[in-house]
């Protein structure tokens, strides 16, 4: 345990042994912090909501009682502690469901649609992050002129809704996951604007040329708010990209398409031509053991399907999965907030086939980085959904007593080196 909270820590630095001079020991350090890095996914995604005009006071009141709760000398009971972590997960989900209604509401339907990747000749703008609020407006600044504006990382979602298939300047997808925007973003000729977290404080490369939105801040970058015209004069100022298309990728499978298609789903189901869902996704990142994420989607059976979103897509989306019913066997639901929607179509499928979501045909294959990850973790766990595998390494927050609690109560699981034989287990149970 590491504590240095308040004054009485141990020689007043940091209670470093459990239980810790206020009594609190290392379980409850683990929940409080367990709670904490909860509120701070809900509070990113809460923010993205807000600006879209969404917002539920609801969220926010709970969010005052749960960090008064991780005060010193305010909770030291495991399963009080539990339950604000379960109940931010499930404030997490109204959250997401708000975000998922706003970018609907701001942006139109979304509908799968294949998207060019790499440059194409002209001046270029490329977008990072996460908010497609500031894509919108950006694009709005570049109207009328011949500037092309790119999608990296997790904005590559933002093509699947109307408004955005339908603006000319938006033009494709450069790039991969964050961790790889050093080498991506010193080798694109343009600006780069980071709307979200997961920026990097950038290299001489390109510093100059590193734009961040409002909290967002580096040092090397410059700070905007919402008029972009530095970036447009740096745009034209910079050498224009070269024509060099590197492949295509098909997005746009939001929980909306899905549940269009619910009933041949179920059909094919009862028929026996689905064996399993997959649900491979989360946040991506550079440690070691990733690759266990894309060998458990690339031996997934012919009939199955997988549904991906995050940035944990980049892990498993250069493959070719095929087709199975005439849709592709790996489907693009989103951005990591978009779980809701494969929570929403696994809800459906449920009732549609009158069982709990613990009793389908499913299997949850979740990489977690980051604060987000914890929100959305909590999220699945408040509807009590089992059997999840989370990795690639465990959080190291989470005390082992804790963890040998969501594995009792949840079934809650972690990655190891055997990613087939994980994946065979699946299909047998």
């Amino acid at each position: 345990m590491y504590c240095n909270q308040c004054e009485q820590t141990f020689h007043q630095t940091a209670c470093v042994n459990s239980p810790g001079v206020c009594g609190k020991n290392a379980d409850i350090q683990s929940l409080q912090e367990t709670l904490l890095f909860g509120l701070k996914g809900m509070a990113a995604y809460a923010h993205h909501a807000r600006r879209l005009g969404k917002f539920d006071e609801q969220v926010s009141a709970f969010i005052e009682e749960a960090l008064f709760a991780t005060m010193t000398n305010v909770n030291f009971d495991v399963e009080t502690l539990l339950e604000l972590c379960l109940e931010c997960g499930r404030m997490n989900l109204r959250v997401m469901e708000l975000l998922d209604a706003g970018h609907i509401e701001h942006f139109g339907k979304p509908a799968p649609i294949t998207v060019k990747e790499g440059t194409q000749a002209g001046h270029g703008i490329l977008v990072s992050g996460h908010d497609l609020l500031d894509l919108w407006n950006l694009l709005e600044q570049v109207a009328g002129t011949d500037i092309k504006v790119y999608t990296h990382g997790e904005m590559l979602p933002a093509h699947m809704y109307t408004k955005f298939q339908q603006h000319p300047n938006l033009v494709g997808h450069y790039g991969g996951a964050w961790q790889n925007q050093k080498k991506e973003f010193a080798a694109f000729p343009g600006p780069v604007v980071v709307t979200t977290n997961c920026v990097l404080i950038p290299p001489e490369s390109y510093q100059g040329r590193l734009y961040t939105m409002r909290t967002v801040a580096v040092p090397g970058g410059q700070r905007l708010d919402e008029d972009f015209a530095p970036v447009i004069a740096e745009a034209l100022r910079c050498a224009p990209c070269e024509d060099c298309i590197t492949g295509q990728s098909m997005v746009g499978f939001h929980r909306t398409v899905l549940l269009d298609h619910a009933q041949v789903i179920v059909d094919a189901v009862k028929a026996g031509k689905i064996s399993h869902f997959f649900v491979i996704g989360g946040c991506d990142g550079a440690e070691k053991g990733r690759n266990y994420f894309t060998d458990y989607a690339q031996n997934t059976p012919p009939d199955s399907f997988i549904l991906t979103l995050g940035c944990g897509k980049f892990r498993i989306r250069d493959y070719d999965y095929g087709e199975h019913l005439g849709l592709p066997r790996l489907m693009d639901m989103g951005q990591c907030n978009d779980a809701y929607g494969a929570i929403a179509v696994a809800v459906a499928l449920a009732k549609a086939f009158d069982c709990g979501v613990n009793d389908l045909p499913l299997t949850l294959v979740i990489s977690w980085f980051e604060q987000k990850a914890v929100a959305v973790l909590l999220t699945l766990l408040s509807l009590g959904v089992k059997g999840i595998t989370l990795g690639p390494n465990p959080p190291a927050f989470v005390t082992p007593n804790v963890f040998a609690i969501l594995q009792q109560r949840f079934d809650l699981r972690l990655t190891g080196n055997d990613a087939l034989g994980d994946l065979q287990r699946a299909l047998a149970a």
